[in-house]
């Protein structure tokens, strides 16, 4: 099955809308992909935690790492949990609040010009084959809609913030999902 992306929006996934977003600046090329990885609580999967903190109504009262991360308006364009279901929270023609301060080939504030995904997972546990699979037919899609996006141009968020932020992390396989990537573009 191919997804398609239809006014921003992948068809046939999970929709959550999130608060935590807004318009792109006018006429900027959405040309980057950025991969994540996300748990709430850390080292934890399943839930609805990672809808509740991307949608902005995170009960701080739930876990001690809550209260920490309660407040915090981010967001990412998608999320791969371990069973390869994939969420939608920001259209893709919108900026996703997933970067933070970030800069990729000389370019800053990747949000302006990136899709974040995030999986979940941890930047040190090994991730799932089916978000593997997910992740290659969500960015068949994604590439398809956006061909500013090669597989060049598609890195983690630890590359973009480097010192920052650590993931996806040693858990991602990054030459399994670019030997697949190499022949998007053949």
């Amino acid at each position: 099955m191919g997804l398609s992306v239809i006014d921003g929006w992948l068809e046939g996934v999970r929709r959550v809308r999130s608060p935590h977003c807004n318009c792109r600046p006018e006429n900027e090329n959405v040309d980057l992909l950025v991969i994540h990885s996300i748990s709430l609580p850390p080292g934890q999967y399943g839930g609805a935690w990672i809808d509740d903190f991307f949608a902005g109504h995170l009960d701080a009262s739930a876990d001690p790492y809550f209260e920490e991360i309660c407040e915090l308006k981010v967001s990412a364009h998608m999320l791969i949990d371990r069973h390869g279901r994939v969420t939608q929270y920001v259209p893709l023609n919108q900026r996703a609040w997933h970067a933070g301060v970030s800069e990729f080939c000389g370019r800053s504030a990747c949000n302006d010009f990136s899709i974040g995904i995030e999986m979940e997972g941890t930047d040190t546990d090994e991730f799932t084959d089916a978000q593997y699979d997910a992740l290659v037919e969500v960015t068949g899609a994604v590439m398809k809609a956006f061909p500013g996006i090669t597989p060049e141009r598609i890195t983690g968020h630890s590359d973009i913030a480097p010192g920052r932020k650590k993931d996806p992390g040693i858990g991602f396989d990054w030459q399994r999902y670019r030997e697949v990537l190499s022949g998007f573009n053949s």
